[in-house]
């Protein structure tokens, strides 16, 4: 019997597996690409959902792709969603906090300039710089869930921290 009929995707223990080895990298590049205010982890666990709806029709090898495609859609259908809503309500953000002005001030500035550094990046060089430096992740790892060589994700990486070293004083 062929191995991936034995390895159902709506087996228990497999979708567990499944659930253990992705959960987390898809949170971190729907959180990298699409921010917090889209809830990337709404999104990821709808995808697994998704997955377990579909289970029958996925196979383990494409159990992966599935999930980020079904959850990068789903990114883009609230992002539509938020663009209608834009329309017709304004949005007024809280105005007080327990901080000092001091540091409220030097943590926007930095927050300012590290963003617009980060816009700056290409989509790519900001996707693969930020799964690096701030989860951790091998170029291996970053190079499999994006599907470009590992060369690749070593230029965008060394490429996004040069631009974003001339940007930011004392970046490191």
């Amino acid at each position: 019997m062929p191995k991936e009929l034995l390895e159902n995707v709506c087996d228990e223990r497999v979708f567990s597996k499944i659930y253990t080895e992705y959960s987390k990298d898809l949170y971190n590049y729907l959180y990298y690409k699409y921010g917090e205010s889209l809830g990337p982890n709404d999104k990821m666990q709808d995808a697994f959902i998704k997955l377990l709806d579909n289970c029958k029709n996925v196979t383990l090898a494409k159990a992966k792709g599935f999930l980020f495609r079904v959850a990068k859609n789903m990114i883009l259908n609230e992002i539509k969603h938020q663009k209608v809503v834009l329309r017709h309500r304004e949005i007024k953000p809280k105005d007080y906090t327990n901080e000092s002005p001091e540091f409220i001030i030097e943590q926007k500035q930095f927050l300012q300039k590290y963003q617009r550094a980060l816009s700056r990046l290409s989509e790519d060089q900001r996707v693969a710089f930020l799964l690096n430096k701030v989860e951790g992740k091998k170029h291996a790892e970053i190079a499999e869930m994006l599907g470009v060589t590992r060369k690749a994700v070593e230029n965008r990486i060394y490429t996004a921290y040069k631009k974003l070293k001339s940007e930011i004083e004392g970046f490191n």
